[in-house]
């Protein structure tokens, strides 16, 4: 873990904090870690969904109604 971190306060519920501690112990880690990864990658995920959000936004908007149209004449619903 960085030398570099803050101190903070987490509820688990306390079947996730099971799990979490079982987790910690059958991959030599610690809860801490386990939780800073699981945030980064969610983070990750978030920053690939918005560049991704970017990349289209040029794309012409369709209704809800057009796509189940073209879904429906493409055969895909």
């Amino acid at each position: 873990m960085a030398t570099q971190t803050k101190r903070v306060t987490i509820y688990f519920d306390p079947d996730l904090h099971k799990a979490l501690r079982l987790k910690a112990v059958e991959t030599s880690r610690s809860v801490s870690e386990l939780v800073n990864e699981a945030v980064k990658e969610a983070l990750a995920e978030d920053v690939e969904d918005l560049l991704a959000f970017d990349e289209r936004a040029d794309e012409p908007l369709i209704s809800y109604d057009e796509m189940v149209k073209r879904l429906k004449k493409d055969g895909r619903i």
